[in-house]
């Protein structure tokens, strides 16, 4: 491991010396007791949703570690992932200075939040079988590269990459590496969260919005060590998960067997939709999938994209991205609605 890893180094001078602001309920944390609360300028006429909501999600953070093994004070949670990716663009790369480095095809905020907190964001493309290239991504570091991004499960292409690969990356560069963990849950593979107490270096970026069905509330889940959440908490808004979303959250999360029941229903279905994709003629691939979606090669992706708009069907066209030529990406449904998929694609092809 690198023995060199130096935290505040890498964090911007002005926000390793900022006070983070300071809110009401930041400063008396109740407990439990009934109060009369005159210190925040609510609204004091009760509706469930008239007192500003804990700035720490401390309920919601407690279930969290008790499910995933870790320490609530490791986690961050935000208004989705792109909050959570956003704040570490704002703690650690310094505008027009610094670099980050994504692997395309990948997800695209993170170049669009890299754009926008004018980050130089330097690509090095997967190889052929959508694996790391190892010895690309570390011959790209440079003194001012202060991230690399990692989408394990990728999206779009849908598969995992190697432990090896992305250990080596890991031990080899002295820069934060975020694994974003969206798909987790629909994967075959170790969560690195099992190791993050291995690597100074390394934050874990997870969602509800995939396998716990919970895309309409907006909560991201950040993991890493109490030093880099301290640095993150400096930074991020004082009320950024709302009531309501902490709410749900903390149902959800309280029903643990219902999102198994759910997730292996998924998993069942991306392998059917697997079978029955692989047995149209206009398919020419599809790819290995850790995740609740398909990757496939087609003849013509635009053509079979516009031809399933008109028949009421909306897949993602991702023929745009490096290395997915003539790819169309189909998120597993219901059994029903994949069973209406295959039936339309059969009338296409007949």
């Amino acid at each position: 491991m690198s023995n060199s890893f130096d935290l505040n180094s890498l964090v911007r001078a002005n926000v390793l010396k900022m006070k983070p602001y300071s809110s009401a309920r930041d400063e008396y944390k109740t407990d439990g007791r009934k109060m009369t609360f005159l210190d925040a300028n609510e609204n004091p006429f009760e509706n469930g949703v008239n007192r500003y909501p804990d700035p720490q999600q401390g309920k919601l953070k407690q279930l969290l570690a008790s499910q995933k093994g870790v320490s609530a004070d490791k986690i961050l949670l935000g208004n989705g992932s792109d909050e959570v990716l956003d704040l570490i663009f704002r703690a650690f790369c310094r505008p027009q200075v610094d670099n980050v480095i994504t692997l395309p095809p990948t997800y695209g905020m993170y170049k669009v939040l890299a754009g926008l907190n004018e980050v130089e964001d330097r690509e090095v493309v997967l190889k052929t079988d959508f694996q790391p290239d190892v010895d690309a991504i570390l011959n790209r570091i440079d003194a001012q590269t202060k991230i690399i991004f990692l989408c394990s499960p990728n999206n779009p292409t849908g598969n995992s990459f190697s432990e090896a690969s992305v250990e080596k990356i890991l031990k080899n560069f002295n820069g934060l590496v975020v694994i974003d963990e969206a798909y987790i849950d629909f994967s075959a593979e170790k969560s690195w969260l099992q190791r993050l107490e291995e690597f100074p270096n390394l934050v874990i970026t997870q969602t509800l919005s995939k396998a716990y069905g919970l895309a309409g509330i907006r909560l991201g889940i950040c993991y890493a060590s109490e030093e880099i959440i301290g640095i993150l908490n400096k930074i991020k808004p004082p009320y950024n998960v709302n009531e309501l979303t902490q709410k749900r959250a903390h149902d959800r999360l309280s029903s643990p067997e219902e999102v198994s029941q759910e997730v292996e229903v998924i998993l069942q279905e991306r392998e059917s939709l697997r079978t029955n994709l692989s047995k149209m003629a206009f398919v020419k691939d599809i790819f290995p999938s850790d995740a609740n979606f398909l990757l496939a090669r087609v003849d013509d992706a635009a053509g079979k994209y516009e031809q399933l708009l008109k028949a009421g069907v909306v897949v993602r066209n991702r023929s745009n991205q490096e290395l997915c030529e003539n790819t169309l990406r189909f998120t597993v449904g219901t059994p029903e609605e994949n069973r209406e998929l295959i039936k339309k694609l059969t009338q296409l092809e007949a």
